[in-house]
């Protein structure tokens, strides 16, 4: 049977208790409009409130048999929707922080592989253009770049004077900046 508006919140949480339907939809009634407002004015969006509303009628169900309410009703589901809410805005913020994370980890990804690509474009560029040197000029800039040998070393392994030596790297020297310009421009 249907309650009607006479009894109290301590008589239908009573009866809600031995598990009375009409007890329970009597409160849903009484307290679903107001409560709904509550959670929009806090949340925003409709929807959410309702959801919100529903999770703490769904819990008022299923906690109703240990069910122990100090103050009013009413007191009881405003701030067990305050809770709701509070629930729901760290879920979203848990949410937001962890989709954060991973858009950061997926840019700095993406940078490492892009950075990668570019060393890589850069050194196979360098590699052509190296090759491409005269031989003489070649030999020289690969002794002290890649040898690691003094201008002295190489005029001594060579048989050339120290003069020709640095003139041959700054001719390399020279020709790779220019050959290499503009890739600077494109990645930097």
């Amino acid at each position: 049977m249907p309650y009607n508006e006479s009894h109290t919140d301590p008589e239908l949480l009573q009866l809600l208790q031995q598990d009375d339907d009409d007890a329970f939809t009597a409160i849903y009634l009484r307290y679903w409009d107001r409560l709904t407002a509550v959670a929009m004015n806090r949340l925003g969006s409709l929807e959410e409130a309702r959801e919100v509303v529903q999770e703490v009628f769904c819990n008022l169900w299923r906690r109703r048999e240990q069910l122990e309410i100090d103050h009013s009703l009413n007191t009881y589901l405003a701030a067990a929707v305050k809770y709701e809410v509070f629930k729901r805005f760290a879920v979203k913020s848990r949410h937001r922080r962890l989709r954060q994370q991973a858009l950061d980890g997926w840019q700095e990804a993406a940078e490492d592989t892009l950075d990668k690509l570019h060393a890589n474009e850069l050194q196979s560029e360098l590699l052509s253009l190296v090759k491409a040197l005269p031989e003489k000029c070649r030999i020289v800039f690969q002794l002290s770049r890649d040898k690691g040998y003094t201008q002295k070393q190489i005029a001594s392994e060579l048989g050339i004077a120290e003069k020709t030596v640095e003139a041959h790297l700054s001719s390399a020297l020279r020709k790779l900046r220019v050959g290499l310009s503009h890739l600077f421009t494109l990645f930097f």
